[in-house]
Parts: structure tokens; C-alpha cells; sequence
């Protein structure tokens, strides 16, 4: 095996961060609480941060570089499906379509709740349904995500949290 660089710090600490602010805000803070709209604020100008990064940032991190192609979607599906071993450096096409998943539910979320918070629409109905539709949707992409690590993992023989966590993947030697 050798370690490659993939992940950099920044990506490293705003994966962690919004793990962490999702998770406090959905399990453990009212909504209605002060701190969960501080939260959501974080939340927020971490997104935008990433959003900045998606463009400027390094190879593995900028857009242009993991958002997928039909080609290799298909591609990576049908090495699924074959059972054959398909290595990505960065994110496989799968994951980086929940990449987007992810970042987009998460905005979407963070927006509804500062709406929920402005004189306009404060105390509306349909956009809390929205609010708490958009958090237990987000949750489930969670879900998935999780057990696509777990999966993926498993089938490439790559530790992906491992790479996560020191922004090393280790890969196999060709």
C-alpha cells in the first residue's frame, strides 16, 4: 500500500465541523433555541466557506475535479454490478453525487431556518414543515452516506474514514 495525499486540512476540519453542527442541532438543541440558530449560522458560513473552496481549493477539493461524468458513473456502476475494483483517488462518482447531495440539503436547510427567523415569515407553518422536512431528509442522506463509506470501504480495501482523518488514502501498489 502507499499513502497518498487526498484530503486537505480545510476539508478535513469542515467535514468534522458540520458532522458535529448537524448532528448537535438535530439530536440534542430545540429548535426555537438560540443556540440552534447559532449553530445553523455556523453551519452556514461553513458551507459558503466550502463553496469558496469548491473553486480555489486543492485538486481534491475543487468541483470541476470530482463532479461526475455520465461516462464515469456508468462506468463505476458497472463495476459494481461485475464486482470488479475500481480505485478513486479523490471522491468515486457515487460520493461525489452525495457530495451534492449533501451541500445542497445542508443550504437549503440553513436558509429555511434564518427565513423561519425573519419578520416576513416568522411563525409560518409551511416553512418549518419545510425546515424539519429538509433536516429529516438531510439525515437520511447521512445515513446513506454512512453506509456508502462502509460499503465502499469493504469493497475497495481502502479505509476511506481513516483517509478522512489524516487526509491520506492508502492505496494499493500497481
Amino acid at each position: 500500500m502507499q499513502d497518498v495525499k487526498v484530503w486537505d486540512l480545510f476539508i478535513r476540519l469542515f467535514h468534522g465541523s458540520v458532522a458535529i453542527l448537524f448532528l448537535a442541532n438535530f439530536f440534542v438543541i430545540e429548535d426555537g433555541n438560540t443556540l440552534h440558530s447559532y449553530l445553523g449560522y455556523i453551519l452556514l458560513g461553513l458551507l459558503v466557506l466550502r463553496f469558496v473552496w469548491g473553486f480555489i481549493g486543492g485538486y481534491h477539493a475543487r468541483f470541476e475535479n470530482f463532479a461526475p461524468s455520465k461516462e464515469s458513473l456508468k462506468e463505476h456502476l458497472r463495476s459494481i454490478v461485475l464486482r470488479e475494483k475500481d480505485v478513486h483517488l479523490g471522491h468515486n462518482p457515487l460520493g461525489a453525487i452525495m457530495v451534492f447531495n449533501l451541500l445542497g440539503s445542508l443550504t437549503l436547510l440553513c436558509l429555511t431556518g434564518i427565513l423561519a427567523e425573519t419578520d416576513m415569515f416568522w411563525g409560518m407553518k409551511w416553512l418549518e414543515e419545510i425546515h424539519e422536512f429538509l433536516a429529516n431528509y438531510t439525515m437520511l442522506s447521512v445515513a446513506f452516506h454512512l453506509l456508502g463509506v462502509a460499503w465502499e470501504t469493504k469493497r475497495s480495501k481502502i479505509n476511506i474514514v481513516k483517509a478522512m482523518i489524516t487526509g491520506k488514502k492508502s492505496l494499493p501498489k500497481y
